[in-house]
């Protein structure tokens, strides 16, 4: 059923304490919990549920805990933790009274991530509107872009044979003990040392003894898997809930390290890609292709991210910039003008081909273009701040789902933490010009 509206009564009580009376009300989260439009939110989201049932938690209580996580970069635990002692944290989330307790479930937020799919570009949307109705983002740097791609990387360690063929003995032995299948044998001690010896000898480069311990782990790892076939065979129930698990056993035994196509990564996230992005510190990372745009020039309160979204599959960056110039535009409600790309979208798909240059390039490029040009880069910069100081440098979130849902969010946690410092920086303005305005001598009397 549809979430209950926040209604404030306003009245005060004998045993609990008021917010407003306990923070300062011009604080800048105070002041960005002002501008947000909750109704708009709630409004939206409300088609996602259904007209009976129990009703949901409040709109702006799980948006605003989805928003404080991704401003400060706090896992899932880290914020409802925070919220219990952080009154600011309350407020913005919609509390009058100071709270000891907190009032929901944690997993409440997967929940709702999920529910939300791709309305969560709404948040996006309504940190560019805030931004712009406090004057830190102007029309004009809507209509010049810049687009890149980088890797959002997934939380797996590094995929080496003998650490997949472990995880994969592993996994089929635990998936075996929850269902109540019993094995002739689980490897599970054996296939451990195994695994430990395998990277001492590759790291000491026997790598004679190296694939002697990869030849165990796989004669192990094939052996459990006709186990679990021959006691799972005839009962339908078991054989679906091993389908899955037991191909991707199959897949991480027979796949070899320089083989073509397609291969196995990690056994607890088969979505996982491997990106070569020619980088000298990081030649291979493991995750997802994420899409980023920003404004070219520096609005007044910094480099915004006008769209984000995950590229599943490892496109080639020319042949999404039709697709995310487009929904850029849609998410924005402006026309791009100009866009400043990398060399990695030679031969792109863009419906204004002639409208978009890229870095190197010396036909057409002159005058203000050319200053424009100069300012590609910049977006790197935005993207290391969205990996270090928010969730894209590692997602933590389960499948395809998670990883577009963690892209999109990291943007608007990105906007949001210059929307805060722009606040702030006006509000210190405003009262440093307020204390030299009490300061200076009144004209009317001596100054003596």
């Amino acid at each position: 059923m549809r979430p209950k509206k926040h209604a404030p009564t306003g009245a005060g009580d004998l045993f609990r304490a008021r917010l407003d009376q306990i923070i300062n009300m011009k604080h800048e989260l105070v002041q960005l919990a002002e501008r947000i439009d909750w109704e708009w939110l709630d409004g939206e989201i409300a088609a996602l549920y259904a007209d009976k049932g129990r009703p949901g938690i409040e709109t702006r209580f799980v948006i605003g805990l989805l928003l404080l996580k991704h401003m400060f970069a706090l896992s899932d635990e880290q914020v409802c933790e925070r919220w219990v002692y952080d009154p600011y944290f309350q407020h913005f989330t919609g509390e009058e009274f100071f709270q000891h307790a907190f009032p929901h479930e944690r997993s409440d937020l997967s929940h709702w991530r999920q529910r939300l799919g791709d309305k969560l570009e709404l948040l996006l949307a309504e940190s560019l509107r805030v931004a712009h109705e406090a004057g830190a983002l102007r029309p004009q740097d809507l209509k010049r872009v810049t687009v890149d791609t980088t890797v959002q990387p997934k939380a797996i360690t590094f995929p080496t044979d003998a650490k997949l063929l472990h995880a994969a003995i592993r996994g089929l032995g635990r998936l075996a003990r929850k269902h109540g299948v019993k094995l002739r044998q689980s490897y599970a001690r054996i296939a451990k040392r195994a695994a430990m010896m395998a990277g001492r000898y590759a790291h000491a480069k026997q790598f004679k003894r190296h694939h002697r311990e990869l030849r165990f782990l796989r004669a192990r790892l094939g052996r459990l898997i006709r186990d679990i076939g021959r006691k799972i065979e005839g009962e339908p129930a078991l054989e679906a809930a091993f389908a899955q698990p037991l191909a991707r056993a199959v897949q991480i035994r027979f796949q070899q390290q320089r083989q073509r196509g397609w291969k196995l990564y990690s056994f607890h996230a088969p979505e996982v890609e491997c990106i070569g992005k020619g980088k000298a510190r990081a030649p291979y990372e493991f995750g997802v292709k994420a899409s980023i745009v920003t404004t070219n020039a520096r609005a007044p309160g910094g480099q915004f991210v006008l769209h984000a979204v995950a590229l599943p599959g490892n496109p080639y960056d020319g042949h999404t910039l039709g697709a995310v110039i487009a929904a850029t535009e849609q998410l924005t409600g402006c026309a791009i003008e100009r866009g400043y790309l990398d060399k990695g979208y030679r031969g792109h798909d863009a419906a204004n081909p002639r409208r978009f240059f890229l870095s190197g390039q010396k036909r057409g490029v002159f005058g203000v273009i050319k200053r424009e040009l100069r300012r590609r880069s910049a977006i790197e910069a935005a993207i290391g701040h969205m990996k270090n100081e928010g969730h894209l440098g590692r997602c933590w979130l389960k499948g395809r789902e998670g990883d577009a849902a963690n892209v999109v969010l990291s943007a608007v946690g990105y906007n949001l933490r210059l929307v805060l410092a722009w606040l702030k920086a006006f509000l210190r303005l405003f009262l440093n010009a307020l204390i030299w305005a009490l300061a200076a001598p009144s004209p009317l009397k001596p100054a003596f």
